[in-house]
């Protein structure tokens, strides 16, 4: 095998040229579309919902920012304002800035904003706001797209549902996570003794209750679906997510939220969304960074190779970026692949990295074929703190917080533009951090025009780095 010194890093800059977008938004019954691109989280925006259509740019430096305390006061409950602040959220982002006032007046809405931006507090605050914790039934549905994502909602809600213990107990909230592969026998017991005040659930789980008539929509105040485009692009749960926001449409005082970092052709999915009545017709699209898709803080580089040498050059990339923290992304195995009994590029990069990578780091893998047990287990050691490497499928790029991540690697790239925006995501999530987080990817010279493709879609640019390759 050809060696590859890890030594010679040379950034090759590489001008990519874009073409200046201007928003054209849509007029849509009495819908409304805010664009907000400043540029700074802490910098306050200013919406004007009377009109049908608003464009709004960064209001300038005189304005101080409210705080997050300050947006919900009069609305969350003093405890769950308390639990955000011991959490560490003083500051809103811009998400929860300009989308909590819009939720808090009953609009349903469309959360349109960059991963790590805060839309799952914005979404639970909301809630929050809303349920009536003397009632016994379930008042809030929030429907994610994996296991892991729900377990992860599930976790946050009920840091902020917890209440001191010197409160009257018999007003509490309940969060059940109903997930693929739980105890769904249990769940039954628990929907008829004591219905829970919030689910969590994925598509595959709440579709079996509610066929069995074990769950009902009629009690439900609110409805968030997560990960939103990722629903509707999935064949397996697309039909399913239809009916369920069908029968929901039929609900007094219901509101939907929707929300995801990528909602591509927002103006159609935003009609749709009238015509198909999966929310009111005055549905607000709240669109965050419109401009910026992906944080700041990222920077961005790829290496050419062959396909003969990609794992030495991950190698080598690691022993000179020295990573404490990162994710290595391999794309899905073929079925063709599985059938001729090959082993899936995760586990052979696993084997590559435990027998010659020497840094310190834990490694870890998480991919789809992992059994629940074994996937939760994975998680679960990259949040005890530590470094760590993570080689993983697509299943990580979905709404999985790992705060500490400073590196991504896309040992394959990813399929689309959305896909790499996701990827991409899962660094440059600390709240208000100035910090440099990196994202490689690492191609083919026949995969470098789909690079270009994606720079010029999500509007970064990417530098090469050059190796110099000793035979």
């Amino acid at each position: 095998m050809a060696s590859i010194s890890a030594t010679l890093l040379v950034p090759v800059s590489r001008a990519v040229k874009f073409q200046s977008q201007q928003n054209h938004n849509c007029k849509l019954s009495s819908s409304t579309t805010i664009n907000f691109t400043g540029s700074s989280s802490r910098r306050p925006s200013r919406a004007v919902l009377s009109s049908s259509t608003v464009d709004t740019r960064e209001a300038g430096t005189g304005n101080s920012s409210p705080t997050l305390r300050e947006i919900c006061q009069g609305h969350v409950p003093e405890h769950v304002l308390r639990r955000t602040e011991e959490i560490g959220f003083f500051l809103p982002t811009e998400i929860q800035r300009e989308g909590l006032p819009v939720l808090f007046s009953g609009r349903d809405c469309i959360l349109h904003a960059q991963t790590g931006s805060g839309k799952t507090l914005t979404y639970l605050l909301l809630i929050f706001s809303i349920i009536n914790t003397q009632r016994s039934a379930m008042q809030a549905l929030i429907v994610v797209p994996t296991r892991e994502l729900g377990m992860q909602v599930t976790k946050v809600a009920r840091m902020l549902a917890a209440k001191p213990m010197e409160t009257d107990l018999e007003q509490k909230c309940t969060v059940m996570a109903l997930l693929d592969g739980g105890m769904l026998r249990r769940h039954r017991s628990w929907l008829k003794a004591e219905p829970p005040t919030i689910v969590v659930a994925t598509i595959g789980s709440l579709c079996h209750l509610i066929e069995k008539h074990i769950f009902k929509l009629d009690c439900m105040r609110v409805l968030v679906i997560d990960e939103v485009d990722f629903l509707f692009n999935s064949s397996k749960q697309v039909s399913f997510l239809k009916k369920l926001l069908a029968s929901y449409s039929s609900c007094n005082n219901r509101q939907t939220v929707f929300a995801s970092a990528s909602i591509p052709q927002h103006r159609r999915f935003l009609h749709d969304c009238i015509q198909q009545k999966w929310t009111k017709s005055d549905v607000v699209h709240v669109h965050v960074n419109s401009i910026q898709p992906l944080p700041l803080c990222l920077h961005h580089r790829f290496v050419i190779c062959s396909k003969e040498t990609k794992q030495q050059t991950l190698l080598s990339l690691l022993q000179s970026d020295t990573p404490e923290s990162g994710i290595i992304f391999v794309g899905e195995q073929s079925e063709k692949s599985k059938k001729a009994g090959n082993a899936p590029s995760t586990t052979l990069l696993i084997d590559i990295l435990k027998t010659s990578y020497g840094g310190s780091s834990e490694i870890l893998l998480l991919e789809e074929d992992m059994n629940f047990n074994s996937r939760a287990a994975s998680l679960l050691e990259v949040r005890q703190g530590g470094g760590y490497l993570l080689v993983s499928t697509d299943i990580a790029a979905r709404g999985i917080d790992l705060p500490e991540t400073t590196h991504i690697y896309n040992f394959d790239l990813p399929r689309t533009a959305v896909d790499y925006l996701h990827r991409a995501g899962r660094t440059g999530r600390k709240p208000f951090s100035d910090e440099k987080c990196t994202v490689t990817n690492i191609i083919t010279s026949e995969e470098q025009f789909v690079l270009q493709r994606y720079e010029n879609e999500l509007k970064f640019n990417c530098e090469e780095l050059t190796f110099q390759v000793q035979c």
